[in-house]
């Protein structure tokens, strides 16, 4: 598992500074984002589309939903007088796959629309000029981490989510 990590840093120079740091510890660059009120250099990779929308919330709540009601849609074929269908209960599985892929999808597509709640704390510094530092490391590396980006007195330790699979 990974453990995501949030810093957040006055200018570019602290972001060039954390970011170096970051890799000399052998800490990829996919794993290291920033989000920013203003144009960053390339050099700062920029976070995505999942970090910066409910994308991931949004298909998670669909799929529950989805399932739900496919199981319930499923139940209700079965119950349906269908003299041609033999396996019954092959219809419940469907009708719950079918719920879930498109529950997932259609509110995924909703919440891409929508700023990430998780982050929704550090909205106000970014508008203020501030860059955030979302990092993703190994679970047995987050003391390391936190030491090591501890030495920059500039750099704010603003919190952590340990709920990051360990794929891209």
């Amino acid at each position: 598992m990974r453990h995501r990590l949030f810093y957040l840093l006055p200018d570019i120079n602290s972001a060039m500074q954390a970011r170096n740091d970051l890799l000399i510890n052998c800490i990829e660059k996919r794993h290291i984002h920033f989000m920013a009120n203003c144009i960053l250099p390339p050099e700062l990779p920029e976070a995505n589309l999942f970090h910066k929308t409910d994308i991931v919330h949004g298909a998670e709540i669909g799929m529950l939903v989805g399932a739900g009601l496919g199981i319930v849609f499923g139940l209700w074929l079965v119950n349906f007088p269908f003299d041609y269908v033999s396996f019954k209960p092959a219809l419940i599985l469907f009708a719950t796959a079918f719920g879930i892929a498109f529950g997932g999808w259609a509110a995924s597509m909703a919440a891409a629309a929508v700023p990430n709640s998780r982050l929704a704390a550090f909205y106000p510094e970014i508008e203020r000029g501030k860059i955030l530092l979302i990092v993703d490391v190994p679970s047995r590396r987050v003391t390391e981490i936190e030491e090591m980006l501890a030495k920059h007195a500039e750099i704010q330790f603003k919190g952590e989510d340990s709920h990051i699979p360990t794929f891209p």
